[in-house]
């Protein structure tokens, strides 16, 4: 064989080599990004997987569509042209039964469910309640702002706080018996025309948990979905390693307290006192309200969940966060919420965590 040959023969191979290296390196998965702004008051980031930046684009987009159509059924705050969401529920059906859509039925059973699986803390029917603080909240941060005055000192302010009289008369309407839904007609309807629902404990854990479900079933084999810290697993990297997603700290200052790592389909949901809260006179005044006192729950300054279910997560955070750490013990431990694990977090740094939380046994 002449050299000019061999050398023929070897330039070919070297680029059938570089072909097939090629070919390899764009159809390998690739990482990517997405963010949204606009999701349940909330910045809401998937980093995922996928073989092409248009195939990431058509999940995300569809993935995104999943998720607007639940903010908005779940809004209690704004109506939307064709839709009935919970804004209207709210305003119609003390006067009658209200058709409402099957995502919305099913996210209000599974409320119910909730209700009977934290003995009550994590209740959607206490709407007149939860609305006396978000008001206040409301008023007292604008005023603060407007004015400029020092969140150590009440003053007036003082004043805007839900006074234990009207906090009293508005947990008199929480009753979930109240909230009648006959699944066969597809109807709401309020048997007390002073109930309002408020889903914000377990709707955006439900409805990430759905879209999650929707988007693996359309192919999706690897994403973390962060929604405001409300964790989601899809799959594992291509590389077969899992996913992670942590717990803050208490505040800025405070290191991160854990990192787990995420079986395929599991949730890290965490719910907290650092966000949507106000000062007054030294005192934080939080949106997770205890059922039982009417006021912002002080049994500890964070708790999450892992579990099997984001939606489930959401509901167990909100609850326990309402109650003592031993009653939330008990609930794990009843069987009631199975593959559930909860770390508490403490004001004096400390932490708590039950059966089952990695690399801990209680």
């Amino acid at each position: 064989m002449s050299r000019r040959l061999l050398a023929a023969l070897a330039g070919l191979a070297l680029a059938a080599v570089f072909a097939i290296s090629f070919y390899r390196d764009r159809t390998q998965p690739q990482e990517y990004s997405t963010t949204w702004w606009d999701l349940f008051d909330t910045v809401t980031v998937v980093t995922g997987y996928a073989a092409s930046e248009a195939e990431w684009q058509a999940q995300t987009d569809a993935l995104y569509a999943d998720l607007l159509r639940c903010h908005q059924l779940f809004d209690i705050y704004a109506r939307y042209d064709g839709l009935v969401n919970l804004a209207d529920v709210n305003a119609q059906a003390a006067a009658g039964p209200v058709a409402v859509s099957d995502e919305l039925m099913a996210l209000l059973q599974f409320g119910k469910e909730a209700y009977e699986a934290t003995g009550g803390a994590c209740n959607i029917a206490a709407g007149t309640v939860l609305s006396l603080w978000h008001d206040a909240r409301e008023a007292i941060q604008a005023a603060q702002a407007a004015t400029g005055e020092s969140a150590a000192d009440g003053g007036e302010l003082r004043a805007l706080l839900p006074d234990g009289a009207a906090l009293a008369q508005a947990a008199a309407h929480m009753d979930i018996d109240s909230l009648v839904l006959d699944e066969a007609a597809g109807t709401v309807f309020f048997a007390d025309p002073q109930l309002k629902l408020d889903v914000g404990a377990i709707a955006k854990g439900w409805a990430l948990e759905r879209a999650a479900q929707a988007a693996e079933a359309r192919g999706l084999e690897s994403a973390l979905l962060n929604a405001g810290g409300s964790v989601r697993a899809i799959g594992t990297k291509p590389d077969g390693t899992r996913w992670t997603a942590g717990v803050r700290g208490l505040d800025e200052a405070y290191p991160p307290l854990a990192e787990v790592t995420l079986e395929p389909g599991q949730s890290l949901i965490v719910s907290g006192d650092q966000e949507r809260y106000f000062t007054l006179d030294g005192v934080r005044y939080h949106h997770l309200i205890d059922l039982q006192t009417l006021q912002p729950a002080r049994y500890c300054r964070q708790i999450a969940v892992l579990g099997q279910d984001a939606g489930w997560g959401d509901a167990l955070s909100t609850g326990l966060f309402c109650l003592a750490p031993e009653q939330g013990a008990a609930l794990l431990d009843s069987g009631g919420t199975p593959g559930a694990a909860a770390l508490w977090a403490f004001e004096d740094g400390s932490i708590q965590t039950s059966p089952g939380w990695p690399g801990q046994t209680g």
